[in-house]
């Protein structure tokens, strides 16, 4: 009877347990994400193999074979490019671990590394503008607990622009809710970084936590459920879709607009732009790793590029040049 090698398996334990949890300080929902993106490799090996998933070793995850599940993705699943592309990189970051422990591995690991991301369709980023942030915070009833929860909770990630899950994050501790305000947010890669808050949302948090009795130094998390467990990512999804909904009467537009927790971070990112922060400092409000993810918001406001047509009347030192009946295309074209 052959006896199979426990690479493959010895890997992916480590990969998981030690490498992305404490060398990468990978966030939970990244580890799960490249959890599901090897399950389903493995499945379709072994739906594809003679071996079953508990005989698999690292020879039989060619590159050959990673291709042929990237296009069974596509062709079979149905998934789109970007999903495609989210998967390979799953692939690619264990391939890499494989390379640095084991570089008798290394030339299955680099013809792995070098199957190329397919180019995907860039999506909108859709965005509210201030005056529809307005109308989502008016549809709160602010008389009851739950509504000035959810009042202090939308108010708070519209002024940080921070992710969904830094602010289900945050703590009494995090708060410094005297001058200068600011709290601090926990990001990705477990990067730490301080917010500065304005100071409607400083008072909203303030009246919050002596409301809630929450200590300053309290450890406990700040928003939570009708049964006093933190909130989930699922709970801010169904509020602000809540809130959009009720707006719509006065903001008709919304219901042309993909919106989700998300888009709020986004609508920071341009409110800042419009009122002339700097990228640079967008880029440390955010929590971005590259300048570059944050210059994306350049592109988004029509107004901006509306106002920007306006001031350029026209080009210094251009003179308009037309075709005459007299002159030929070509003695046009050497005229320019």
């Amino acid at each position: 009877m052959k006896v199979y090698s426990n690479l493959l398996a010895s890997s992916l334990q480590r990969f998981f347990t030690e490498h992305l949890p404490q060398l990468r300080a990978m966030s939970p929902h990244t580890i799960h994400s490249y959890r599901d993106s090897l399950v389903l490799l493995l499945r379709f090996l072994a739906s594809r193999g003679p071996r079953p998933i508990a005989a698999l070793d690292l020879e039989d995850v060619s590159p050959q074979q990673v291709v042929s599940f990237l296009s069974h993705l596509e062709q079979e699943r149905h998934n789109s490019a970007t999903t495609r592309n989210v998967r390979l990189s799953a692939i690619h970051a264990f391939f890499k671990f494989v390379a640095a422990r084991h570089p008798d591995r290394l030339e299955q690991c680099q013809r792995v590394m070098s199957i190329p991301f397919k180019r995907a369709r860039s999506r909108s980023v859709e965005y509210l503008e201030r005056e529809e942030i307005q109308s989502v915070l008016a549809a709160i009833d602010g008389s009851s607990p739950k509504g000035r929860r959810d009042y202090a909770l939308l108010a708070t990630m519209f002024n940080t622009g921070a992710r969904v899950q830094e602010i289900l994050n945050l703590r009494a501790c995090d708060l410094q809710l005297t001058k200068p305000f600011q709290i601090r947010l926990l990001g990705k890669g477990r990067k730490e970084r301080y917010c500065p808050l304005w100071p409607q949302p400083a008072q909203l948090l303030r009246a919050f936590c002596t409301e809630g009795k929450f200590d300053q130094y309290s450890e406990v998390k700040l928003f939570r459920n009708h049964r006093g467990q933190p909130l989930t990512r699922f709970g801010v999804r169904y509020l602000l879709a809540k809130y959009l909904k009720a707006a719509l009467p006065k903001n008709p537009g919304l219901a042309r607009k993909k919106l989700h927790a998300h888009s709020l971070r986004h609508s920071t990112a341009v409110a800042l732009l419009k009122a002339g922060v700097d990228p640079s400092t967008i880029s440390q409000w955010l929590g971005h790793a590259r300048l570059n993810t944050t210059n994306k918001y350049a592109a988004l406001d029509l107004d901006m590029k509306r106002q920007a047509i306006a001031r350029v009347k026209s080009i210094p030192g251009h003179r308009a040049i037309t075709l005459q009946k007299t002159c030929t295309i070509l003695q046009w074209l050497e005229g320019l």
